[in-house]
């Protein structure tokens, strides 16, 4: 019989109910089609204008310049820690809660604030009157989920999770390697009034990587994050809505047998979305959050062998066990100038208080849209952004205090958005953004170097983004982007190229539906080389195999090139069945780096590491898995 349709289709889509100038949506029907995003609309990300991968397969990436530890993670406006599970694994939260993800590379609405960076920003499918399920088992875990209704439908109630086995598998394949990995969601939602439901929220995940040996486990990396939102919707008039939520959080991270850090959070936040009687749309929030940090560095109240203790180690300032308080609130409008014309103006007003430190963050934004001929709109958005200080790559539980001040960026971008025949969007963007008192330990040290790790550095970043789509739910779909860049970083008196700095980035996804179930798909990913300074021998080895090291070669700006560019290709195969008449099962083949490309990283530049490039890989994951539904 014919194949049954896919449940809920996923868009990849650059347009919404009503768009925000650069921002990408990913949907959760067409993001399972997408080869080598195992399914997950958050591992899709990275295909998206504006992104640029650290390392192939790792789920960090830089988004117009500014580095992971800058880009924030909400869901349904829910701080996440982070995103995915330790090395290849999926993200922590179940793609079957997922309605949509988008990614606000800058200039963003004034209701996402505290990141100078992009937002990546899921909202949860809403619940669903009628039971259903989905559930996927794999070769790395197993999971699913459940939804359905109770009190005679006012109540709606949903569970769900993964669990991995990876820590079998490794004793197998590799002993001596501990890795694991779980994650959890559950709500439930009651209609208290019409119009007014009450909800609880809870999701949390945890990972750890371990080495064993005479069955002793020492911990490498043991993290953990748990939130519960307790919430309240209440929808009234012609399109209006208001949400009060209380949040509790708890972000605890482990590394080595003696050190941790825990982050304990309690928050409120007050939404407002109201439609005037002229249509005109009104957003506006408060918030507020209390983080209570404490850290356990495994360090002794004793002091050093000599009795020499070094004061001016930033590390106990930077570390100190404290509470956190951060207020804020936003208003913006949709203002129709013309028929053809919108521009929404927004402000955002943060107070961040730690330790003795209080910093206020004003950061206005504005961002227009300009219809000039059917399938042909301009856009525009330009805002500030302010954030505290934070690691390349955020870590549960550790959070640096405000000691040197906020880090802000100047968001800027303009383009246009064209409809095109077939069923064709595309889009073409030019952007700029500017970075100060940035921390950005990677960007300035490169990889697997120490150096700037706690200097604040200035940074640019411009470039173009090209993108053009076609829904991978036809028959024929495809979804295609490309970045052009530079990105720099000012240190000290030295302003050269970041570290992780590719100059071209570029994304081509193509699916066919072959009939009688079978659907096949492929992806080209291809990114220029990093970096790789070139040093003159007959001077001192500089320490840094980057041009953004603080350490620049002497006599002016380092001299670098270009290591080797990337390139790897996706494919995925699906044989689908349909079961009863609502029911689906799915065999799937979902390959990441089925070239098994090598790329390269700069290498160490020392008496004995003469700045020789690292290759890494290949990085390789076959994903086989039975998935299905109801």
């Amino acid at each position: 019989g014919p194949p049954p349709a896919p449940p809920q289709p996923l868009e990849v889509t650059v347009r919404g109910e009503l768009p925000v100038p650069g921002v990408s949506t990913l949907s959760r029907g067409e993001v399972r089609l997408v080869p080598g995003a195992f399914g997950d609309p958050y591992r899709a990300i990275e295909m998206l204008p504006g992104v640029t991968p650290i390392v192939s397969g790792l789920p960090f990436f830089y988004v117009r310049g500014s580095p992971p530890g800058n880009v924030g993670y909400f869901l349904d406006g829910i701080r996440v820690p982070y995103l995915y599970h330790l090395g290849l694994g999926p993200s922590v939260i179940h793609p079957g809660i997922v309605d949509r993800v988008d990614l606000y590379p800058g200039g963003y609405p004034a209701r996402h604030g505290r990141y100078a960076g992009g937002i990546v920003a899921g909202e949860t499918t809403p619940p669903l009157p009628d039971w259903h399920g989905e559930g996927s088992l794999r070769l790395l875990d197993v999971g699913g989920l459940v939804e359905g209704p109770f009190a005679g439908g006012r109540g709606v109630a949903l569970v769900g999770g993964r669990y991995s086995y990876t820590a079998l598998l490794f004793s197998l394949a590799a002993p001596g390697v501990v890795l694991d990995y779980w994650d959890y969601q559950a709500r439930i939602s009651y209609e208290v009034v019409p119009g007014g439901r009450l909800s609880v929220f809870a999701f949390g995940a945890r990972d750890y990587l371990a080495d064993e040996e005479s069955g002793q486990q020492t911990t490498l990396f043991d993290t953990t994050f748990h939130r519960i939102d307790l919430r309240y919707d209440h929808a009234y008039g012609a399109g209006s809505a208001l949400r009060g939520a209380l949040t509790l959080g708890h972000d605890e991270t482990g590394i080595g047998d003696d050190q941790s850090a825990l982050t304990r959070s309690l928050g409120a936040r007050l939404t407002l979305d109201h439609r005037l009687r002229d249509g005109t749309p009104i957003r506006a929030g408060l918030d507020a959050v209390i983080d209570g940090n404490s850290f356990d560095l495994g360090f002794d109240d004793e002091p050093p062998p000599g009795g020499v203790e070094d004061d001016d180690s930033p590390f106990p300032d930077l570390f100190s066990t404290r509470y956190d308080v951060t207020v804020g609130g936003y208003i913006e409008s949709d203002i129709a100038v013309t028929p053809r014309l919108r521009v929404t103006p927004g402000l955002r007003l943060d107070l961040y208080h730690s330790d003795s430190e209080v910093a206020l963050a004003v950061d206005p934004r504005l961002s227009a849209r300009l219809t000039v001929a059917p399938g042909v709109t301009f856009v525009q958005a330009h805002g500030l952004a302010s954030q505290m200080p934070s690691f390349i790559v955020p870590v549960p539980g550790f959070r640096p205090s405000l000691g040197d001040g906020l880090q802000r960026s100047f968001q800027s971008s303009a383009g246009v958005e064209l409809e095109l025949p077939e069923d064709i969007t595309a889009s073409a963007t030019v952007f700029h953004n500017a970075f100060f008192n940035m921390t950005d330990a990677l960007g300035v040290g490169g990889i697997g170097g120490d150096e700037g790790a706690l200097g604040r550095a200035l940074g640019a970043a411009t470039g173009v983004e090209l993108s053009a789509r076609r829904r991978l739910t036809r028959r024929i779909g495809g979804f295609a982007s490309y970045t052009l860049s530079r990105s720099t970083r000012s240190f000290g008196r030295t302003t050269q190229v970041t570290s992780v700095d590719r100059t071209h980035v570029a994304n081509l996804a193509l699916t066919y539906d072959l009939g009688r179930g079978y659907r096949a798909g492929g992806r080209a990913v291809f990114y220029s080389g990093l970096p790789q300074k070139q040093v003159d021998r007959s001077l001192p080895p500089p320490g840094s195999g980057v041009p953004g090291g603080p350490e620049p070669t002497a006599g002016g700006q380092a001299r670098w090139e270009r290591l080797p560019p990337f390139l790897r290709l996706d494919v995925r195969l699906e044989k689908r069945w349909s079961v009863g008449k609502t029911g689906w099962l799915s065999l799937v083949l979902d390959v990441l780096n089925t070239t098994l490309s090598k790329e390269y990283i700069p290498g160490i530049c020392d008496a004995f590491s003469p700045c020789e490039p690292e290759e890494i890989g290949p990085v390789t994951v076959p994903i086989l898995g039975l998935e299905g539904g109801f």
